[in-house]
């Protein structure tokens, strides 16, 4: 681990210094705060120390500078002078700990391990956050996909409810991500449903939750979609295949933004701003009485519809190297390189699963091709015999 001490008592930094060497860190020293500042911006170090009271700049102040330059080293204050004031004062300029001296040996170390877990928890997170914004991205330069991005631009920001259509496989849920994320809902939860995997029996339990006792195998309470995604986003994917009696529930919370629990009577209030998807055409499925015509015009205060991949055939060798990259990093595959008449055979194909028929069959060229993906290739394996 390195670690930096910035401190203009020689002692206190050869003492630190020699705590840490002991316990296997790499020490950096550093004799004022300027000296440090500088060290700091241009090494990565996993934890600092500094002291408040020095020459040139002092302590906070050096803390203060690294806050503003996005420095993400742990930042452990050290005074000789400590107070309460002080100590708040830094802790709120973005310091880690406070220690006063004298120091003690122990505080030193247990102060260190909790700050580089700390950075280490902060780091892990970030990099989770990115490869699920990237699952999530939405890939492709086409007019359509511009168009769909400039609805989501305007939409996202309001609570507006939206009603997202396609075909299978065209990345309906892509959408509702983009729309919570752009949204000020953002870092509240995002809930999804799938209302077609879910037997019509349980849709109700599963949406509004149920009490203990409220039928045979509610053995305990159980808390619906609906409330887990309060102050956040529902996102009701499939919501033609819903039941009619679960339809009238869940018009009964957007009328009303209060749901009552399977086998209980309590009015519970939600905030939940609702997306729904579903591939079905619903003026058909109104018309043979399927669905509820007021439940449908709640949802729809926003259409978006999403193209087919035949509709923007032009995104195909964008979506295709994406997906090289992404199974590729996924599975430890060596990357392909796909020539120019093999990508003009994949624009070709009718693609009925859409996208993700184009990822099933970019995995299976990069299995069963060679170092190249080639026309041929995309010939043999693009539309396997049935």
């Amino acid at each position: 681990m390195k670690v930096l001490v910035i401190d203009d008592e020689r002692a206190i930094r050869n003492a630190i210094k020699e705590i840490l060497e002991f316990e296997g860190h790499t020490v950096s020293l550093a004799e004022d705060g300027k000296e440090g500042y500088e060290a700091a911006m241009a090494g990565n170090f996993d934890a600092i120390f500094c002291d408040i009271k020095m020459p040139e700049m002092d302590g906070t102040e050096v803390l203060s500078r690294l806050g503003e330059e996005g420095c993400e080293s742990p930042v452990i204050m050290i005074s000789g002078h400590g107070d309460i004031d002080t100590a708040v004062d830094c802790i709120k300029k973005g310091a880690y700990d406070f220690i006063q001296k004298p120091l003690d040996l122990n505080r030193i170390l247990i102060s260190l391990k909790n700050a580089t877990e700390k950075s280490s928890l902060v780091q892990e997170t970030k990099t989770l956050k990115k490869k699920v914004g990237t699952k999530y991205e939405i890939i492709g330069e086409s007019a359509p996909l511009q168009h769909i991005r400039e609805i989501i631009a305007r939409v996202a920001p309001t609570d507006a409810r939206v009603l997202i259509t396609g075909a299978n496989g065209t990345g309906k849920e892509l959408v509702a991500h983009a729309l919570h994320t752009q949204s000020n809902r953002a870092s509240m939860p995002f809930v999804e449903v799938n209302c077609a995997a879910i037997p019509s029996e349980l849709i109700e339990s599963e949406l509004f939750g149920h009490e203990k006792g409220s039928f045979t195998s509610a053995i305990k309470q159980h808390i619906g979609k609906f409330e887990q995604a309060d102050g956040g986003t529902l996102f009701l994917d499939e919501i033609g295949d819903m039941s009619l009696a679960a339809q009238a529930k869940v018009l009964r919370v957007l009328q009303e933004n209060k749901l009552s629990r399977v086998g209980s009577d309590k009015d519970i209030t939600v905030n939940v701003r609702v997306i729904a998807a579903t591939n079905k055409n619903m003026t058909e499925e109104i018309e043979k009485g399927n669905f509820r015509e007021d439940l449908y015009h709640r949802l729809s205060v926003i259409l978006i519809n999403v193209p087919s991949l035949a509709e923007r055939v032009d995104d195909i060798p964008l979506l295709v190297n994406y997906f090289i990259d992404q199974i590729c990093a996924e599975t430890g595959m060596a990357k392909r390189k796909v020539t120019p008449d093999a990508m003009e055979e994949l624009k070709k194909n009718k693609w009925t699963g859409n996208i993700r028929e184009l990822r099933n069959v970019v995995e299976r060229l990069l299995i069963l091709s060679g170092d190249t993906i080639t026309k041929e290739d995309v010939t043999l394996y693009a539309t396997p015999a049935i």
